[in-house]
């Protein structure tokens, strides 16, 4: 009896231990500040968001003015200008649509840097769900700001000191913007046209604008419009009556793409009262169901902000472009029925943050696809980096690995016989004015791009260098898409076309040089172009044929055939070396997206010891709870999909086969709630920072001896558990890939 008892009360200790674990609040162990601030480690160039998971506005303090390769938030500024409604989901991305807000006391000051105010990070507190500042006057006099949102909304108090008349500035767009701005009741509304990628793509689009509507909860002494009529920005202010006690005002501001009535409609929708602390816990509470399916054991305080933070940024795109049934089309310049999503950068998240959306929001996958076949029917293709509308950024037509990952995943919710339509044209159709461009970057006022230079493709198996720019990339990256063209066929029963995109996607192969062991460009008459770069006639762009990167970064990266490049190099071994010369020659930079891969590719030539070493090598010194601990744009949450999934101990090579490679588990469990309500669970026993090295793994206790894990089977539910030490073990090195034509 007495050990019964003693057997009871652990077992009754123990399930309250792991409840409260389960429980733990997580939402604050989140930094948004990570990845803010340049430092040796880098500059992630994201912002401290204050907002809903994949919001339609982002909200954050304005410490200098956003505009390309620039944001909104700097960590090392000391003043702040203002408090942002912002849609810039990168730095190198333009923004669109937004609203910039500011407490006032004294004269109005209307420039950025005439109303900036002094902060430190002493005195700021910011969280996925809150963010408060203490700015300072030039007099010394401190006005206390607090600021919590809505997935289209933000609330935001200010307290002001007493014996001062408090003011509101609202600027709805920057000088020579055409902006509008009205004061009605004590009510600021209006509109901001400015879209700064507008350059960029085929579509003026001039029906598009933000709406705003800023609500008091105070009553306004007075208010007016400032800028009107002029070519300096256009706003508005209002004031409120001085106290002899610190003056507290409340003002919510709602944002639509659709009216300024519909804005209006979404604070009504989204924050019906006046209660900040309401309206915050309501995002607390989304943000701790949606972090809390995350639960991580051995791992130190700061590796767990890493990982909760990560997630927060992933978390982010890409963003609701709906509002209650509706939706602004950037396509088609009109306005639908039904939902959608924008700010997709699928160059970069194809590679794993869209993997990762479909094991922690798989709700909002199905959503994701229509959203980009909607795009298809109102603008002819699916968006590449729809910001909101066709930019041309970057190459490849990589909607087509979404597509085809969310089919080979299960998901059933987006017309299947409208996403082949869609991915048979970025296979089959060449862009217009295809052979009369370059396709440079950034070109403004083209058409939209697709895969420039697909006629060649077609015509030669390859894209010439001395035809169109970044040619020996987009070969390759093209070579990838038609193996998922492939995928999206044969789940539609084309199987002659599956057959053919199947065939087509080895053209990967036609690039491979033998004398280097390397991906080289091709010119039209088939010669081998400069390894190295060569420049043009103006002696100003390189030739090479390479997107952000060179030959060591390009040669792996047809995902679905690095069987096919490892024979091509002379077996495992000829390829495992060569591997090793490109982490050796630095040629491995991973704050840009083609890299992320790489400490991976050892899985496939039978060293997996070699991957377990090197990636978690790439985690600690690319990632850090600090300002400067994120190596590289986050690229709409592509860089911390990749510390997330190695965190995990796996990574989605190719992303669209529903493998994940397996690496070096970082932490002792990590627990991974599904939709399903079932529970993948990864358990490294011995892990520390030296026993980097699997010894062995079981998959739900049975002996499991190659080094991939299946998509399939972490959605049963599975525990993957691996025994970690300090020296590298043949574990899993017997396994080999297979080849694509293997499917044929």
């Amino acid at each position: 009896m007495v050990r019964f008892c003693k057997r009871f009360v652990f077992c009754l200790s123990l399930f309250c231990a792991l409840s409260a674990v389960a429980q733990k609040d997580v939402v604050n162990e989140v930094n948004p500040l990570i990845g803010t601030g340049s430092g040796p480690i880098g500059y992630g160039g994201t912002m401290p968001f204050v907002t809903a998971p994949f919001g339609m506005t982002n909200w954050t303090p304005q410490t200098r003015q956003n505009r390309l390769s620039v944001t909104s938030y700097e960590y090392s500024d000391k003043t702040i200008q203002g408090f942002m409604g912002t849609h810039q989901a990168a730095i190198w991305m333009g923004d669109f649509g937004y609203v910039t807000l500011m407490p006032e006391i004294g004269a109005l000051k209307t420039t950025p840097e005439a109303r900036a105010l002094a902060y430190d990070h002493a005195h700021e507190t910011t969280h996925p769900d809150f963010y408060s500042v203490d700015m300072k006057t030039q007099d010394g006099k401190t006005i206390h700001a607090e600021m919590t949102a809505t997935e289209r909304c933000a609330y935001l108090r200010f307290t002001f000191p007493a014996g001062v008349e408090p003011r509101i500035l609202l600027e709805a767009s920057r000088p020579k913007i055409d902006g509008k701005v009205s004061i009605t009741n004590g009510e600021i509304t209006g509109q901001n046209p400015h879209r700064i990628d507008n350059n960029l793509g085929p579509f003026a689009l001039p029906n598009f604008s933000g709406y705003f509507v800023a609500q008091f909860h105070q009553h306004t002494t007075g208010g007016d419009t400032y800028g009107l009529n002029t070519a300096a920005a256009h706003g508005a202010s209002v004031t409120f009556a001085k106290t002899t006690a610190p003056t507290v005002i409340e003002m919510r501001i709602g944002t639509s793409f659709l009216s300024i009535d519909q804005a209006r409609e979404n604070i009504a929708k989204e924050i019906p009262t006046w209660n900040f602390a309401t309206t915050r816990q309501k995002l607390h509470a989304t943000w701790q169901q949606k972090l809390g399916n995350l639960t991580i054991a051995g791992a130190t305080q700061d590796e767990r902000t890493t990982a909760y933070t990560a997630l927060y940024h992933a978390l982010l795109y890409p963003r609701v472009f709906s509002e209650y049934g509706r939706y602004y089309s950037a396509f088609d310049d009109t306005v639908h029925n039904g939902s959608s999503y924008t700010d997709y950068s699928t160059w970069d998240t194809f590679r794993a943050e869209h993997s990762l959306l479909t094991l922690v929001a798989p709700e909002r996958i199905d959503g994701m696809i229509t959203a980009l076949l909607q795009d298809y029917k109102e603008g002819g293709w699916m968006p590449k980096w729809p910001n909101p509308s066709y930019t041309n950024i970057m190459i490849g037509t990589h909607a087509d690995s979404m597509v085809a990952e969310a089919i080979r995943k299960g998901f059933h919710g987006f017309d299947r016989e409208l996403a082949w339509k869609a991915v048979y044209k970025d296979a089959m159709s060449p862009p217009d004015g295809d052979t009369t461009r370059r396709w440079l970057d950034r070109e403004e006022h083209t058409p939209y791009e697709a895969r420039a230079g697909l006629t060649y493709y077609k015509q030669l198996g390859f894209i010439p260098t001395d035809k169109t720019d970044e040619a020996t990339s987009r070969t390759l990256e093209d070579s990838y898409d038609d193996w998922c063209v492939a995928q999206v066929a044969k789940a539609v029963g084309r199987m002659d076309d599956y057959r053919f995109f199947l065939k087509r996607s080895l053209n990967d192969r036609n690039l491979f040089d033998k004398t280097n062991n390397l991906m080289r460009g091709k010119t039209s008459d088939g010669k081998w172009a400069p390894l190295g770069g060569s420049k043009d006639t103006n002696g100003n762009r390189s030739v090479s044929g390479w997107t952000e990167g060179d030959a060591w970064v390009y040669t792996w990266s047809p995902f679905h055939d690095i069987a096919g490049v490892e024979r091509l190099m002379g077996g495992a071994e000829i390829a495992s070396k060569q591997i090793d010369q490109h982490f050796a020659g630095n040629h491995n930079v991973h704050k840009n997206e083609p890299s992320h891969h790489y400490g991976y590719l050892y899985d496939f030539t039978g060293q997996p010891w070699k991957t377990q070493a090197r990636v978690r090598e790439i985690a600690y010194k690319e990632y850090a709870n600090q300002p400067a601990g994120l190596d590289g744009d986050d690229d709409c949450g592509q860089m911390s999909a990749w510390y997330l999934f190695t965190a995990l101990g796996m990574y989605p090579v190719n992303p669209a086969s529903g493998d994940y490679m397996i690496g070096s588990p970082m932490y002792g469990r990590m627990s991974l709630k599904l939709a399903n309500g079932k529970t993948f669970t990864v358990i490294a026993d011995n892990n520390s920072r030296s026993n980097v090295y699997i010894q062995s793994a079981t998959l739900n206790v049975k002996p499991l001896d190659k080094p991939v894990i299946t998509w399939k089977q972490i959605q049963s539910g599975t525990t993957l558990h691996v025994i970690m030490g300090a020296k590298p073990s043949r574990w899993a090195s017997a396994w080999r890939p297979s080849f694509p034509e293997d499917a044929l």
